[in-house]
């Protein structure tokens, strides 16, 4: 089994969030922005829930083969690609002329995203112990709350509508977001360690192994006659999405990001409608994922109380009715509050779903496994907005947060039956008990004894 060097370092963690703060305040300044750009464009509801939509189209057959790389060989070259992706999608974003090329680099913004996301989350599933996880990727996950919390106020200071000036503003948050995702490429070192196999000879004369390239944990291979795979040798994804735990964690992942994705797209629709400046709507957005970051801060006490399973499917549930309730026509301080509440529920989802399919895929596949996690992310992200521009068109501006109340209410009731349950809460550990005292061997007899001479 491969050792991981640099087991009690945890500074690849922190550097590993601040670049993944850096392109999320990428992504999160420029999806109003977009919005903000396709309505000075002339687009309707119905429009911008398609632009929202074409953000994850590309990453949704893109997902899977890159995890299935990932599983191979290293994650920061993944890294680098992803922030270079997301730079030059929001940059042409800003100089696009027509709602199609909008559309276009939107779409090559979500896949350097999603290209991030797959090797960060990977560094992060290779390099934490099962007793880590949860801490791991809570943590981990606030550094995409950073990106949301600063993301949005960037776009709300910067775009301005008075005096027609909203097609100007937002095409220069959409360039000053390509530059702060060009920040993220600079904290992309040594945060993913060279792994060198335990068994590997270091004697004089013998070299071990080229460290240049990261390979997964190798275990000793077992006759298994219970483990199909491909005729390739891979575990199939088949096989993945039918493990226990997997379809749950996957569709709840779903429901918690087409929550986040359609408030970051329709709350400035909202805004619109009801009078809401972009400066306040970029502040609520912001007060969501501070309320994100402050759940991820205590969500070690949270599962030591409740149980992994009661927190998620309990977050979902009460997310749901906060996001119907944004429907209502509320006044800003109770859309604060709603949204302080529903950003503290949403941001359980997301940590606990990666711990959730990490632990119930085979080992051999779990790159893969996040992989098909975030294919279902990019689903969500295309059929949600697509369907909420729809039902927005029909119903109102509020009608798509209806929408997520009921998918949420249904990410909670698939929680409770198809997660895995937990382990009761281990206790503290009790002093150990007194067991009569037997000596490792037994006294040599004085007359057995060698005699010294």
């Amino acid at each position: 089994m491969a050792a991981r060097a640099g087991a009690g370092d945890r500074r690849w963690l922190l550097r590993l969030v601040i670049a993944f703060a850096f392109s999320q305040a990428a992504v999160s300044m420029a999806r109003p922005a977009v919005s903000y750009r396709a309505l000075a464009l002339g687009a309707d509801e119905r429009a911008v829930g398609v632009i929202a939509g074409v953000y994850a189209l590309l990453p949704l057959f893109a997902a899977v083969p890159l995890g299935r790389r990932t599983d191979r060989g290293r994650c920061v070259p993944l890294l680098a690609v992803g922030a270079v992706l997301i730079g030059v999608g929001c940059g042409l974003s800003g100089t696009a002329g027509s709602l199609a090329a909008l559309a276009a680099w939107s779409g090559v913004m979500g896949l350097g995203h999603l290209c991030f996301v797959i090797g960060a989350q990977s560094i992060v599933a290779r390099r934490s112990s099962p007793a880590e996880q949860d801490r791991n990727f809570g943590h981990f996950t606030i550094g995409a709350s950073l990106g949301q919390l600063v993301g949005p106020v960037a776009a709300g200071l910067l775009v301005s509508g008075h005096d027609g000036a909203m097609g100007r503003t937002s095409a220069l948050a959409l360039v000053v977001s390509a530059g702060v995702a060009a920040v993220s490429l600079t904290c992309l070192r040594r945060i993913e360690a060279p792994m060198i196999p335990v068994g590997t000879p270091a004697g004089p004369g013998k070299k071990p192994k080229r460290r240049g390239k990261t390979e997964p944990a190798k275990k000793p291979k077992p006759k298994s006659k219970s483990k199909p795979k491909s005729k390739s040798g891979k575990v199939s994804v088949w096989r993945i999405l039918r493990t226990r735990g997997v379809p749950s964690g996957i569709f709840v992942s779903l429901a918690v990001l087409s929550a986040t994705d359609i408030l970051t797209a329709y709350l400035p629709v909202v805004g619109e409608e009801r009078g809401i400046s972009p400066t306040v709507i970029g502040v609520l957005l912001s007060l969501r994922a501070a309320a994100a970051i402050a759940c991820r801060l205590v969500m070690t006490p949270m599962i030591q109380r409740m149980g992994r399973t009661v927190l998620l499917t309990g977050s979902c549930l009460l997310g749901g009715l906060l996001c119907a309730g944004i429907a209502l026509p509320v006044p800003v301080w109770g859309l604060a509050l709603m949204l302080v509440a529903l950003g503290f529920c949403l941001g359980v989802g997301q940590p606990l779903s990666m711990t959730t399919v990490v632990r119930a895929a085979p080992e051999e596949a779990r790159s893969t496994a996040l992989a098909l996690r975030l294919t279902g992310n990019r689903l969500g992200q295309v059929a949600a907005p697509a369907s909420a521009g729809l039902v927005a068109g029909v119903a109102g501006t509020g009608a798509p947060f209806m929408m997520l109340g009921v998918l949420l209410l249904g990410a909670a009731g698939l929680g409770v039956r198809s997660t895995p349950r937990d382990p009761a809460p281990a206790p503290a550990t009790p002093a150990p008990a007194k067991t009569p005292e037997t000596p490792d061997e037994p006294p040599v007899p004085v007359e057995g004894r060698p005699d010294r001479h």
